[in-house]
Protein backbone atom coordinates (compact mmCIF):
# COMPACT_ATOMS: atom_id res chain seq x y z
CA UNK A 1 0.00 0.00 0.00
CA UNK A 2 1.40 3.27 -0.64
CA UNK A 3 1.21 6.18 1.89
CA UNK A 4 -0.21 9.62 1.09
CA UNK A 5 2.86 12.30 1.30
CA UNK A 6 1.76 14.22 4.42
CA UNK A 7 -0.50 17.27 4.49
CA UNK A 8 0.57 20.98 6.11
CA UNK A 9 -2.04 22.60 7.64
CA UNK A 10 -1.63 26.81 8.27
CA UNK A 11 -4.10 27.78 10.83
CA UNK A 12 -4.83 31.27 10.78
CA UNK A 13 -5.15 33.18 14.64
CA UNK A 14 -8.80 33.75 14.64
CA UNK A 15 -9.43 30.08 14.25
CA UNK A 16 -9.40 28.25 16.95
CA UNK A 17 -9.37 23.95 17.34
CA UNK A 18 -10.25 22.51 20.49
CA UNK A 19 -8.47 19.19 21.23
CA UNK A 20 -9.26 16.59 23.80
CA UNK A 21 -6.19 15.63 26.07
CA UNK A 22 -6.75 12.28 24.05
CA UNK A 23 -6.69 14.26 20.59
CA UNK A 24 -3.95 16.15 21.71
CA UNK A 25 -1.89 13.24 23.12
CA UNK A 26 -2.39 11.58 19.46
CA UNK A 27 -1.35 14.75 17.57
CA UNK A 28 1.54 15.05 19.65
CA UNK A 29 2.71 11.79 19.11
CA UNK A 30 2.69 11.82 15.31
CA UNK A 31 3.78 15.12 14.88
CA UNK A 32 7.17 14.97 17.35
CA UNK A 33 8.89 17.40 14.91
CA UNK A 34 6.06 20.45 15.99
CA UNK A 35 6.01 21.77 19.40
CA UNK A 36 2.53 21.57 20.26
CA UNK A 37 0.88 22.83 23.60
CA UNK A 38 -2.52 23.07 24.68
CA UNK A 39 -4.39 25.18 26.89
CA UNK A 40 -6.30 24.39 29.91
CA UNK A 41 -9.97 24.75 27.69
CA UNK A 42 -8.19 22.35 25.04
CA UNK A 43 -7.36 25.01 22.54
CA UNK A 44 -4.47 23.60 20.18
CA UNK A 45 -1.38 26.01 19.88
CA UNK A 46 1.37 25.12 17.51
CA UNK A 47 4.29 26.71 18.19
CA UNK A 48 6.95 27.52 15.23
CA UNK A 49 10.57 26.10 16.00
CA UNK A 50 12.87 28.68 17.11
CA UNK A 51 15.26 30.59 14.93
CA UNK A 52 18.85 30.13 15.54
CA UNK A 53 19.15 33.02 17.48
CA UNK A 54 16.17 31.97 20.27
CA UNK A 55 18.16 28.32 19.40
CA UNK A 56 21.32 29.56 21.07
CA UNK A 57 19.94 31.56 24.06
CA UNK A 58 18.04 28.54 24.52
CA UNK A 59 21.20 26.78 24.78
CA UNK A 60 22.88 29.62 26.85
CA UNK A 61 20.25 29.18 30.17
CA UNK A 62 20.28 25.11 29.78
CA UNK A 63 24.04 25.38 30.15
CA UNK A 64 24.40 28.09 32.90
CA UNK A 65 21.61 25.57 35.24
CA UNK A 66 23.61 22.72 34.07
CA UNK A 67 26.25 24.21 35.01
CA UNK A 68 24.95 24.93 38.69
CA UNK A 69 23.12 21.66 39.39
CA UNK A 70 26.47 19.76 38.49
CA UNK A 71 28.41 22.18 40.72
CA UNK A 72 25.64 22.81 43.68
CA UNK A 73 25.26 18.71 43.52
CA UNK A 74 20.97 19.96 44.61
CA UNK A 75 18.94 17.09 43.79
CA UNK A 76 16.57 17.83 40.79
CA UNK A 77 15.69 17.86 37.40
CA UNK A 78 16.30 19.90 34.13
CA UNK A 79 14.56 19.92 31.32
CA UNK A 80 14.16 21.82 28.00
CA UNK A 81 11.61 23.46 25.65
CA UNK A 82 10.78 20.23 23.92
CA UNK A 83 9.38 18.70 27.06
CA UNK A 84 5.46 18.36 28.00
CA UNK A 85 4.44 18.86 31.11
CA UNK A 86 0.54 18.26 31.76
CA UNK A 87 -0.61 21.02 34.55
CA UNK A 88 -3.24 20.48 37.16
CA UNK A 89 -5.49 23.09 35.14
CA UNK A 90 -5.56 20.06 32.42
CA UNK A 91 -3.08 22.21 29.73
CA UNK A 92 -0.23 20.71 28.11
CA UNK A 93 2.75 23.23 27.88
CA UNK A 94 6.25 23.02 27.29
CA UNK A 95 8.09 26.18 29.31
CA UNK A 96 11.78 27.45 27.32
CA UNK A 97 13.50 25.51 30.75
CA UNK A 98 12.39 24.53 33.42
CA UNK A 99 13.36 22.65 36.93
CA UNK A 100 11.36 19.85 38.89
CA UNK A 101 12.55 19.06 42.96
CA UNK A 102 14.20 15.46 42.91
CA UNK A 103 11.22 14.21 45.96
CA UNK A 104 8.49 15.58 43.17
CA UNK A 105 10.12 13.73 40.39
CA UNK A 106 10.40 10.56 42.52
CA UNK A 107 6.82 10.40 43.38
CA UNK A 108 5.67 10.24 39.94
CA UNK A 109 5.32 6.49 38.24
CA UNK A 110 8.11 5.44 35.69
CA UNK A 111 5.51 5.90 32.95
CA UNK A 112 4.33 9.59 33.93
CA UNK A 113 7.99 10.62 33.99
CA UNK A 114 7.91 8.84 30.38
CA UNK A 115 5.11 10.88 29.15
CA UNK A 116 3.82 14.14 29.53
CA UNK A 117 4.88 15.38 33.34
CA UNK A 118 1.72 15.41 35.10
CA UNK A 119 2.15 18.79 37.10
CA UNK A 120 3.90 21.92 36.63
CA UNK A 121 7.88 22.47 37.04
CA UNK A 122 9.13 24.26 40.56
CA UNK A 123 10.64 26.79 38.26
CA UNK A 124 10.14 27.93 34.68
CA UNK A 125 11.30 30.15 32.20
CA UNK A 126 9.91 31.57 28.93
CA UNK A 127 12.45 33.17 26.41
CA UNK A 128 10.68 35.59 24.28
CA UNK A 129 11.57 35.31 20.41
CA UNK A 130 10.89 37.05 17.33
CA UNK A 131 7.49 35.37 17.02
CA UNK A 132 6.66 35.49 20.59
CA UNK A 133 3.91 38.32 21.74
CA UNK A 134 4.00 39.59 25.42
CA UNK A 135 1.23 39.23 25.49
CA UNK A 136 0.54 35.44 24.84
CA UNK A 137 3.82 34.85 26.99
CA UNK A 138 2.52 37.00 30.07
CA UNK A 139 -0.45 34.75 30.07
CA UNK A 140 1.71 31.13 29.99
CA UNK A 141 3.51 32.66 32.80
CA UNK A 142 0.24 33.49 34.97
CA UNK A 143 -0.89 29.73 34.31
CA UNK A 144 2.47 28.55 35.48
CA UNK A 145 2.02 30.23 38.64
CA UNK A 146 -1.51 29.35 39.22
CA UNK A 147 -0.60 25.95 38.41
CA UNK A 148 2.24 25.63 41.21
CA UNK A 149 5.02 27.22 40.13
CA UNK A 150 6.96 29.17 42.79
CA UNK A 151 9.30 30.98 40.18
CA UNK A 152 9.35 31.87 36.81
CA UNK A 153 11.56 34.67 34.77
CA UNK A 154 10.14 35.75 31.55
CA UNK A 155 13.09 36.96 29.88
CA UNK A 156 12.78 39.48 26.75
CA UNK A 157 16.10 39.79 24.92
CA UNK A 158 14.85 42.55 22.73
CA UNK A 159 13.94 45.06 25.45
CA UNK A 160 16.63 43.37 27.65
CA UNK A 161 13.69 43.12 30.35
CA UNK A 162 13.12 40.15 32.75
CA UNK A 163 9.41 40.21 34.50
CA UNK A 164 9.68 37.54 37.49
CA UNK A 165 6.50 35.69 39.10
CA UNK A 166 6.22 34.58 42.44
CA UNK A 167 3.35 33.14 44.23
CA UNK A 168 1.25 35.37 45.72
CA UNK A 169 3.29 38.73 44.56
CA UNK A 170 3.05 41.36 42.19
CA UNK A 171 5.41 40.72 39.29
CA UNK A 172 8.35 42.10 39.55
CA UNK A 173 9.55 44.07 36.32
CA UNK A 174 13.81 43.80 35.94
CA UNK A 175 15.03 46.83 33.24
CA UNK A 176 18.36 45.38 31.57
CA UNK A 177 19.30 43.00 34.72
CA UNK A 178 22.87 42.09 35.21
CA UNK A 179 22.28 38.79 36.76
CA UNK A 180 19.52 36.83 38.02
CA UNK A 181 19.02 34.94 42.17
CA UNK A 182 17.75 31.41 41.93
CA UNK A 183 16.66 32.43 44.92
CA UNK A 184 15.44 29.76 47.47
CA UNK A 185 14.25 26.89 44.49
CA UNK A 186 17.53 27.02 43.32
CA UNK A 187 19.75 27.93 46.17
CA UNK A 188 23.08 29.76 44.44
CA UNK A 189 22.05 29.75 40.90
CA UNK A 190 23.04 33.23 39.10
CA UNK A 191 21.86 33.66 35.63
CA UNK A 192 24.51 35.71 33.81
CA UNK A 193 22.36 37.36 31.62
CA UNK A 194 25.17 39.34 30.01
CA UNK A 195 25.35 35.55 27.78
CA UNK A 196 21.65 36.21 27.12
CA UNK A 197 21.46 39.47 25.71
CA UNK A 198 24.15 38.92 23.30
Amino acid sequence: MVQAPPLYLRLPHQLTLLVTRAQFAALAAANRELCLERTATGELIVNPPTGGTTGDRNARLIIQLGIWREASNIPGKIFDSSTGFELPSGANRSPDLSWVSQARWDALTPAQQDGFIPLCPDFVVELRSKTDTLKDLRTKMEEYRSNGAQLGWLIDPKNKRVEIYRPGQAVEVLENPQTLSGEGILPGFSLNLQRIWT
